[in-house]
């Protein structure tokens, strides 16, 4: 079922939070792996706090679904409640974002953040699925304007890592937009960048080559 398109709601703010949080435990991956929870750490851009009821206005989920939800990230680190604003108790991130890397010494660390990663990719895969059947109504200038690509190449382990930090980077430059509107120049819409790097484990054969 497509999602329902919702109003935008103003949220509070407060200071931008720290940098990325490393995910490495298994509780804690297996904490975010839920779709409406990757939906919920979206909304809470840095420096924004929204209340339950505000994250169910934006998601189109219920008020009861989204403080349950909540109360699970608080449980494992991921957003806390913050300053109450008279009888709003709004909650925010922890951190600016994440990263997850499973702990090597952890057996059950691997699958977890594996099922995280299968899921990840599927919301975000889906959401440019929903841009992809409504595209054909925008102005052509910003359909053009994105681009879905797929490249081939053969790189080193190191050179793989370097590709993979400095793709977490190249949004850099537009950082801060998110809380202060009027840092985004005339005509700015949200945007979106999904990207994913990777290396073929090689078979057999190949390794004995």
């Amino acid at each position: 079922m497509p999602e329902q398109k919702q109003p935008e709601v103003q949220g509070f703010t407060r200071p931008t939070p720290p940098e990325d949080a490393v995910i490495s435990q298994t509780d804690a991956i297996k904490a975010m792996t839920h779709p409406l929870r990757i939906r919920l750490l979206g909304l809470f851009r840095p420096g924004v706090e929204l209340t339950a009821t505000q994250c169910a206005e934006r998601t189109g989920e219920s008020v009861a679904s989204c403080s349950f939800h909540l109360r699970q990230l608080e449980k494992y680190g991921h957003v806390e409640r913050a300053e109450a604003h008279g009888k709003e108790r709004p909650w925010r991130a922890v951190s600016r974002g994440f990263s997850v890397r499973p702990d090597i010494a952890d057996p059950e660390a691997w699958p977890a953040a594996q099922a995280f990663g299968s899921m990840f990719v599927a919301e975000q895969f889906a959401a440019l699925q929903r841009w992809l059947a409504d595209a054909g109504r925008d102005d052509p200038a910003w359909v053009y304007a994105s681009t879905q690509t797929a490249q081939e190449f053969w790189a080193t382990r190191d050179e793989l890592d370097d590709l993979s930090r400095r793709l977490e980077e190249i949004t850099a430059p537009f950082r801060g937009r998110a809380v202060d509107p009027g840092k985004r120049p005339d005509g700015a819409r949200r945007a979106h960048l999904f990207g994913a790097v990777w290396a073929e484990i090689p078979e057999p054969e190949d390794e004995d080559a």
